[in-house]
């Protein structure tokens, strides 16, 4: 089906038995966003709230909120646009199987934007401080878009060129930001209104924007989507919509995606920034306040009988995980054309999606005979750690397929599993240091800083991994209650980084602590363990905070494990020593995924909204068994 705004696919959801509607008013502030992660929790629909306290506006979220109701959205069309990214694969394709890609040319013409006069999403104006004020963790520091389609232009194109549509974080309200002129921005430096932003800041020019909320949900995966070269997302959202997306231009302004239903157009600045911030991110925790760009809005506009999309983000899973699923089933086969020899990456949604990435790669020649030590698999996972958004992963585990055909990429602890059997710890382990990470992970020893590293393994298994501790495994004063969270992978208490020290009630930026600074916790333990009898059953150690809460699930100790350490900082090792620059050890690797001083804090409920949202489960009606 052909969706024009957001209400048609309200309206389709609700035929189809796959929308649950809640009348009750509900607060947009932390309620509604309670309401949002229980139903995605439990596997549930889409959620309609058709008058949410203190809005103007119904919204709708959980769109998304599984693989199966994304498939859905796009029935008509998710096959055709399969086939359009095989012939981009493969061009010679067509002439060996004509009739399978017999839709091709539609196809085509669809991925073609259309220039209108016209927008619906224009028809009646408003203000924005009448937009829903979403706030979904109690410390937000105001209330945000969370499924904005965020268009600008390359300085100096003319009509469809250079257009870039992403997903930035855009706060509506809160800090310093006026209420009904000002939204922030947050995005990262190397995404495309980045380049855009930094072009006109050279030619001392505004950069116009337009953000967009709603219309079809081609748009909105088309925001997030990482694209081949050559295909912009607007074409991916017209081939996935199944029709051209129509685009309003006027003098001085971005063009407007004419069928969404609310739009805020207006113009960064030159120099315009605001503290932006703090929002309980994807990450599971806060990022902090920190200066972005601020927009100065001119046009506040939304279309008649207009619906406010929007989502929820926390610690993972949440509905955005459904994206990474969809993206992998639509461009999985891209990835061996661009990066050869890598058969496949998967950037672990447990973890964050940016901490931790897994990959496959194959070893495809042996020169000098040295079959037993990673070679190419060095080169490819340089190649992943230069593309795009893979280039802001803290962790790379790259594994010879050939040495592991059977693994699941997508089976996070068992892929772990085959790297720890192989792994060679003294020489496996290759750093980055002093570089870039996510902007929304505070691991590292600066914003925006930290390291990285690249665990390489190949070749037949050279170890055992143990299930049980031995009755007779020592440690260290300070370190207590060993939980086996895996085969091969420990988890142990350590001292608190944290005890005593109050948390940041005001969010600003961290201060990052000097590394010497730190106890000397980790250099006990290693020593230790040096020379330990069962370093080859569990190769792997876990420190954190809670061995009990981080041993009830994998989603845990993973997330632990990838989002509370910096590579260079954070692994230890028992025997660890430098040899040609080159760090490793003799094992067991030691991960410290203790919070630290400097760490923003995790995401937690309001007491008080859980009890309110429980009350509401009590009362039954068609959306408690979801909640």
């Amino acid at each position: 089906m052909r969706y024009r705004s957001t209400r048609q696919v309200v309206e389709d959801l609700r035929k189809h038995g796959r929308l649950v509607e809640c009348n009750e008013p509900l607060d947009a502030r932390l309620e509604i966003a309670e309401v949002q992660r229980r139903v995605y929790a439990r596997g549930g629909p889409a959620v309609y709230f058709s008058k949410p306290a203190n809005s103007s506006f119904p919204m709708v979220s959980n769109l998304f909120g599984t693989i199966e109701q994304a498939r859905f959205l796009f029935r008509d069309t998710i096959e055709s646009v399969r086939r359009a990214i095989e012939l981009k694969v493969d061009p010679s394709a067509l002439a060996k199987n004509p009739w399978r890609y017999r839709s091709a040319p539609w196809v085509a013409w669809t991925m073609l934007p259309d220039r209108v006069r016209r927008a619906a999403v224009l028809e009646q104006r408003t203000r924005l401080s009448h937009l829903p004020q979403l706030v979904s963790w109690p410390l937000d520091g105001g209330h945000y878009v969370t499924l904005p389609q965020v268009l600008s232009q390359s300085p100096g194109a003319r009509g469809l060129q250079g257009l870039n549509l992403g997903m930035y974080r855009v706060q509506l309200g809160g800090n310093v930001f006026d209420p009904e002129t000002e939204v922030g921005l947050h995005y990262q430096i190397h995404r495309g209104i980045g380049v855009h932003h930094q072009s006109a800041l050279q030619q001392g020019k505004p950069l116009p924007v337009a953000i967009t909320v709603g219309g079809t949900p081609a748009m909105t995966l088309a925001a997030v989507m990482p694209l081949p070269e050559g295909m912009s997302e607007l074409m991916f959202a017209g081939a996935l919509a199944g029709g051209r997306i129509p685009m309003h231009l006027a003098p001085n302004q971005a063009p407007i995606y004419a069928d969404a239903d609310f739009v805020l157009a207006g113009q960064i600045d030159p120099g315009a920034t605001k503290p932006e911030g703090p929002f309980g991110d994807h990450l599971g925790y806060y990022s902090l306040r920190h200066p972005f760009p601020v927009m100065r809005v001119q046009i506040v506009a939304h279309r008649k009988d207009a619906v406010w999309p929007f989502t929820v983000v926390g610690r993972p899973p949440q509905e955005d995980t459904t994206f990474g699923q969809l993206i992998h089933e639509l461009t999985g086969p891209i990835l061996p054309t661009v990066l050869p020899g890598v058969r496949s990456v998967h950037a672990v949604d447990e973890a964050g999606v940016h901490p931790l990435l897994l990959a496959i790669g194959s070893e495809r020649y042996t020169p000098f005979r040295r079959a037993d030590r990673p070679q190419e698999l060095l080169t490819q996972a340089n190649a992943i750690l230069g593309q795009g958004q893979l280039s802001l992963a803290k962790y790379l585990w790259i594994l010879d397929g050939n040495s592991a055909p059977q693994v699941d990429l997508h089976d996070t602890c068992q892929f772990l599993q085959e790297m720890l059997r192989r792994v060679q710890w003294h020489r496996d382990l290759h750093f980055q240091t002093q570089t870039t990470i996510d902007t929304l992970d505070y691991s590292g020893d600066r914003f925006q800083g930290g390291s990285k590293v690249v665990v390489a393994a190949r070749g037949p298994a050279i170890r055992t991994l143990g299930g049980t501790l031995p009755a007779d495994a020592a440690f260290p004063a300070g370190f207590r209650n060993p939980r086996v969270a895996a085969e091969g992978i420990l988890l142990l208490e350590g001292p608190s980084h944290i005890a005593g020290v109050a948390e940041q009630a005001d969010l600003e930026e961290s201060t990052w602590p000097a590394r010497d600074e730190a106890d000397d916790a980790m250099q006990r333990l290693s020593e230790s363990l040096t020379g330990c009898h069962w370093r080859d059953a569990f190769p792997l150690v876990l420190v954190v905070d809670d061995a009990d809460w981080a041993s009830q699930s994998n989603d845990r100790w993973i997330w632990l494990a990838f989002t509370r350490s910096d590579p260079a900082a954070d692994l230890h090792g028992a025997g660890q020593k430098v040899i040609n620059k080159h760090w490793g050890c003799d094992g067991p690797l030691l991960i410290d995924a203790r919070r630290k001083r400097h760490h923003a804090p995790p995401l937690l409920e309001d007491p008080n909204v859980s009890r309110k949202i429980d009350a509401l489960a009590a009362r039954g009606g068609p959306l408690a068994r979801y909640l």
